[in-house]
């Protein structure tokens, strides 16, 4: 393969082309800072200890780690769970000031929110009012 002149051009203009695109990335995207105002402040995906299934889940908070497929906090103690009845389960995350979160259920309609001391979780079977209990996600800004 012969190196031309218009070959040499276009391997410059691709190498700034790229290189300049790198810098305007990186200049762009900077991490955002934990526990800041819209960051996620913490999740929660509750399943419930696989050989006893979601309605085991104590009435009273618990942090085991067994009841959990994922959990993150920014900070404070680890997050809590409870059951309070058939398809109604509390949340909280101790040490952090998130009020507002998303609530999510695979094989459920999720309804909830803060209720001034932990997230409640309301799960009803879709297109029905019948509580159903059910593994979920909660999603804490």
């Amino acid at each position: 393969m012969r190196v031309t002149p218009s070959m040499i051009v276009a391997l410059g203009a691709l190498f700034f082309a790229l290189g300049g695109s790198a810098v305007a990335v990186t200049q762009a995207v900077k991490p955002q800072a934990r526990c800041q105002p819209g960051a996620v402040r913490g999740y929660v995906a509750v399943t419930g200890e696989p050989t006893k299934g979601i309605a085991n889940i104590p009435d009273t908070f618990t942090s085991a780690k067994g009841l959990f497929a994922a959990r993150f906090t920014c900070q404070g103690g680890a997050p809590q769970v409870r059951r309070v009845d058939r398809g109604v389960y509390e949340v909280r995350f101790p040490g952090n000031a998130a009020r507002v979160a998303a609530i999510s259920a695979p094989e459920a309609q999720p309804t909830g929110g803060y209720n001034g001391t932990a997230f409640r979780v309301n799960l009803w079977v879709p297109g029905r009012f019948d509580p159903v209990d059910t593994p979920f996600v909660v999603i804490a800004m």
